[in-house]
C-alpha cells in the first residue's frame, strides 16, 4: 500500500488543480454579494431606527462661552457644550459682532476655521467657504450653511443658546 503515494493514484480520486482551487466560483461570489448586501441593509436600518427612535437632545438654555474681553476681534473661541461632544467656535467678527457655529463642515465633518480680515470660514479639507456673518455656503462643496447658535451677551460674558431663527444678538 506504500505504493500507492509513489504512483500518486489518489490525485484520480480527489482531481482538483492547484490553479481550480484559488478560482471563486458565481455561487461562492453570489453568496458573498447576498451576504455582504444583508449586513449593509441590516446595518442602515439599525442607523434609521436608532435616529427616529432615539432623537438628539435639543439644546437647552444657555451656556457660558468665555468672557467678551478674552475674545479680541477678529479671533475665534473653539469650545464644546457640557454634555455634548459637537465642537462649536465663537467668532468675534472685525465689526464687533459675535457668531457661533458648529464647527464641522457640513459636506463631511472636517474642522472648520475662521480666517480673520475675510469674514470667511474655510474647511481646509475640499475647500469649502462659508459666510461667517450667516454661515451660508459661499464656495465649495458643502450641502448645507454651518449650523448655528445664538450668542447671548450679558455684560462682559458671552452665553450660547440654541439658534432661535429670526434672533441675531441679544445684548442685556
Amino acid at each position: 500500500m506504500a505504493t500507492d503515494n509513489k504512483d500518486n493514484h489518489w490525485k484520480e480520486d480527489f482531481p482538483i488543480q492547484q490553479l481550480e482551487s484559488r478560482q471563486v466560483t458565481r455561487r461562492d461570489f453570489a453568496k458573498f454579494l447576498c451576504l455582504v448586501s444583508g449586513g449593509l441593509a441590516t446595518g442602515s436600518g439599525y442607523v434609521a431606527a436608532k435616529a427616529h427612535l432615539f432623537p438628539e437632545e435639543e439644546m437647552a438654555g444657555e451656556h457660558f462661552v468665555c468672557r467678551k474681553d478674552e475674545l479680541p476681534l477678529g479671533g475665534t473661541k473653539s469650545f464644546v457644550i457640557p454634555g455634548s461632544t459637537i465642537p462649536y467656535v465663537l467668532i468675534h467678527l472685525e465689526d464687533g459682532e459675535l457668531r457661533a457655529y458648529e464647527q464641522k463642515c457640513t459636506h463631511l465633518s472636517c474642522a472648520v476655521f475662521y480666517k480673520p480680515g475675510t469674514g470667511h470660514i474655510e474647511c481646509p479639507c475640499h475647500n469649502g467657504w462659508f459666510d461667517a456673518r450667516t454661515g451660508e455656503v459661499l464656495a465649495g462643496p458643502p450641502p448645507r450653511a454651518l449650523p448655528r447658535l445664538d450668542v447671548v451677551v450679558k455684560g462682559d460674558d458671552v452665553f450660547v443658546k440654541a439658534f432661535a431663527g429670526s434672533v441675531e444678538q441679544v445684548q442685556s
